[in-house]
């Protein structure tokens, strides 16, 4: 039941945010990466945090208290690689397409069993690589990359996939230790959001 779970809300995210392109390249429009980061992330932290509370209240103290050191070290290294996993990837929409955006923005599956065995030395079974393969072909065919040409923010994406494999690999460290997944995503908001916004006001002087 737990795996089905799991299985289903990676399914929901998958859904969001391959959907979500289309809002992105729009909000470019308009507004820069950096505001358009800070914008959706203390959204989303205003969104969230309601629901942590209620769902993880009594347990958010607990958790912290297990290994202090290890949980806002692992939420500096995820804040920092989600912040510009998302920048780069919001960056790059100014330069490529959508098209390319999303075919690239597929390199971190690849990224994450490398990056795991570079930091960690973890080897994932080797029934993982055709899947990998078959992931990145059919990424390949729904966003018709074959009509494309390769663009200059094509290698920011490719930047972008490398700290979204980071980020991935860091949370599933968080929660073999850490029971608040909600909580830990307000914060991780919030501190994208403060990071953004700081840069933001930093980029206008």
């Amino acid at each position: 039941m737990k795996k089905s779970f799991s299985m289903l809300c990676a399914l929901i995210t998958t859904f969001i945010w391959g959907t979500a392109f289309i809002a992105q390249d729009t909000g470019m429009d308009n507004i820069g990466p950096l505001t358009f980061n800070a914008s959706r992330f203390f959204v989303g932290f205003i969104s969230i945090l309601p629901v942590a509370l209620i769902v993880e209240k009594k347990k958010i103290f607990k958790e912290i208290g297990k290994n202090k050191l290890t949980f806002y070290k692992l939420l500096c290294f995820m804040g920092v690689s989600l912040f510009f996993g998302t920048f780069l990837q919001q960056a790059a929409l100014q330069y490529t397409n959508i098209a390319n955006a999303a075919f690239f923005t597929v390199f971190y599956v690849p990224f994450v069993p490398i990056l795991l065995f570079i930091i960690y030395k973890t080897k994932v079974h080797w029934s993982i690589w055709p899947s990998i393969l078959l992931c990145i072909f059919g990424v390949y065919l729904l966003s018709d990359f074959s009509d494309s040409e390769i663009m200059m923010g094509d290698s920011l994406v490719i930047l972008c996939s490398i700290f979204w494999a980071l980020h991935i690999i860091f949370a599933g460290k968080f929660v073999e230790i850490f029971d608040i997944p909600i909580f830990y995503a307000a914060l991780q908001a919030a501190f994208v959001g403060i990071l953004s916004f700081i840069l933001l006001m930093y980029s206008k002087k």
